[in-house]
């Protein structure tokens, strides 16, 4: 219910690597490693669990907290920071009626009595009522306003149980994927919501242990380069095996496979490391000495399209862009055709994807067809122009640093170019690309990069007209490429409140059947996240959706 599609994250683990002789430990002294180093690619914009969606913040901050529900890796919802599910059955889940005649839904929530901030103080339903209070001011900045603005009441009835009063009965009505903040510390920082995600203790004071309820807590930070964080002595949990977990950022992945095959780091995350054609080469080359894991997952790579560029408006200069791609032969070539075709946003390992709609082979033809449709006739040095003159050109951006993701770059710059279309290749550090450039829409034209979900995650916040990022909204929302359409916000509204399964599955195959008409994004592939793994270290299991293998981070453990 608070999850909906805003609890993505924005991946950019899609990067490459180098080789060198392989030091993955001795298995001697395996078990008495104190010491994990994880490589990943990305360093957070923000350490802030409800600004910026980015899945490295994501992937540190889960050995550090806990969300109230969460799916684990067999896709089951599951309690992280409650005690038991509110559910129908149980009595913690009602229908109550509304003022305005509606029906909403009651949730009592009981967190966990021993949960601790890591300075001493109770994880506490205050904290729950402040986060709420921060997530659904207009201009607290927070990447998921909506869920919160849904939320009418809190009645808190003692100081470990609350109960959400919802303004509507979803069908995920019990997925509670909030992130709650400390109010002790982060008021003050409240006290001028504009001004909040510049003055959020999270990042103003990082360190803080009262930030921090999970097995871990951050002791050290260096700013684009390291994170260290050691156990945290108030987790109530099984305590963790790691005296010390070192999260490196390594943004060339040339570097990165580099320092894994020197020992400089033990692992490389899967969830923000090595694409799968790296994996796969890696694999070749150093099997032997490391276990590989491959996890198909809800993982979707694209192309956000800012609609408000006057030549992307135009349908049919979107559906040229597709048709003028041979997706199938980059997938085959580089992936070994393990990563499917995108024609979608709903990935095939859904319940809800549909196999039917409409579909973009390579058409060259018909994709210069297409752009004289639109005006653009006249070539110039090779490349189109229209009848007033201008030039066909567009940017296209990604996370700098990204090997594979700069090869594929490379790969549409070169087809798109044979139809007469110029594309300017920009690319960012990930910390900007996602904190400022596609958060605030500052790209002009074509933004590169993946969503992840949770299973049936209805796209409410990518989609829905009213989650456009503006200077109003303080850049509220990820609908960053600026889509409006009535029937796709009425289908999202629907969706979300019907809990027949078969009728919801009609309006998905409806939601498809628009995302591929409209096109809205220029759809890749599905992915796949390859664990390159020690094999000294035991307990990590992928989960293949959005929340990271880090939350069971006190699984993890060194082995003979």
């Amino acid at each position: 219910m608070l999850r909906q599609f805003a609890r993505l994250v924005l991946a950019a683990a899609f990067c490459a690597g180098a080789a060198a002789s392989p030091r993955a430990g001795s298995p001697e002294t395996a078990a008495a490693k104190e010491t994990l180093t994880i490589g990943i690619t990305q360093f957070p914009s923000t350490f802030n669990p409800n600004i910026d969606a980015m899945l490295a913040k994501s992937y540190i901050l889960a050995m550090t907290r806990r969300p109230v529900t969460a799916y684990d890796k067999d896709w089951r919802l599951v309690c992280m920071l409650c005690t038991e599910l509110p559910t129908f059955e149980n009595g913690r889940a009602w229908l109550e009626d509304l003022a305005d005649g509606g029906t909403g839904i009651a949730l009592r929530v009981t967190l966990e009595t021993e949960a601790r901030w890591g300075d001493g103080r109770p994880v506490t339903s205050a904290d729950a009522v402040f986060t709420w209070q921060v997530g659904r001011h207009p201009e607290s900045g927070v990447s998921d306003m909506e869920a919160y603005r849904r939320i009418l009441d809190i009645e808190v009835e003692d100081d470990k149980t609350f109960v959400l009063h919802v303004d509507r009965v979803t069908f995920d009505y019990n997925d509670l994927g909030l992130d709650i903040l400390p109010a002790h510390l982060e008021r003050a920082a409240f006290a001028e919501p504009r001004e909040y995600k510049n003055r959020t203790t999270f990042d103003t004071d990082t360190t803080n242990p009262g930030l921090y309820f999970g097995p871990y807590r951050i002791t050290q930070v260096v700013s684009g380069s390291h994170v260290v964080l050691e156990p945290n002595p108030t987790w109530w949990g099984p305590p963790p095996h790691f005296r010390r977990i070192v999260v490196r950022v390594i943004e060339n992945t040339a570097a990165l496979e580099a320092n894994l095959l020197s020992g400089a780091i033990d692992y490389i995350a899967g969830e923000l490391g090595l694409s799968l054609d790296q994996a796969l080469a890696f694999e070749k080359r150093h099997g032997e000495d490391y276990n590989v894991v491959y996890r198909p997952g809800l993982i979707y790579e694209h192309i956000d399209l800012n609609l408000d560029n006057p030549i992307l408006a135009d349908r049919r200069v979107r559906q040229a862009l597709v048709y003028g791609l041979d997706r199938q032969a980059i997938s085959d070539q580089l992936f070994e055709g393990r990563q499917p075709v995108a024609h979608t946003n709903v990935n095939p390992l859904d319940w809800v994807y549909a196999d039917d709609i409409q579909t973009y082979a390579y058409d060259p033809e018909k994709a210069a067809e297409l752009l004289d449709q639109a005006g653009w006739t006249a070539f110039k040095d090779g490349i189109r122009h229209n009848a007033g003159g201008e030039r066909l050109t567009l940017e296209l951006m990604t996370t700098a640093g990204n090997r594979s993701r700069e090869l594929v770059e490379q790969v549409l710059q070169s087809q798109w170019r044979q139809l007469g279309i110029d594309i300017r290749i920009r690319n960012e550090p990930a910390r900007v690309f996602f904190g400022r450039t596609v958060r605030e829409r500052r790209f002009t034209g074509l933004a590169m990069f993946a969503w992840i979900s949770s299973p049936e995650g209805v796209p409410r916040t990518t989609l829905h007209s009213d989650q456009i990022p503006t200077p109003e909204n303080n850049f509220a929302g990820q609908n960053y490429t600026g889509f409006r359409d009535a029937e796709m916000d009425a289908l999202i509204d629907r969706i979300e409140v019907e809990l027949d399964r078969a009728a919801r599955r009609r309006m998905w195959h409806r939601l498809q059947q628009i995302y591929a008409e409209a096109l809205p994004v220029i759809p890749l592939y599905f992915r796949a996240n390859a664990y390159i793994l020690p094999k000294w270290l035991a307990g990590v299991e992928p989960t293949g959706h959005q929340y990271t293998s880090t939350l069971w981070v006190e699984n993890w453990r060194a082995v003979p």
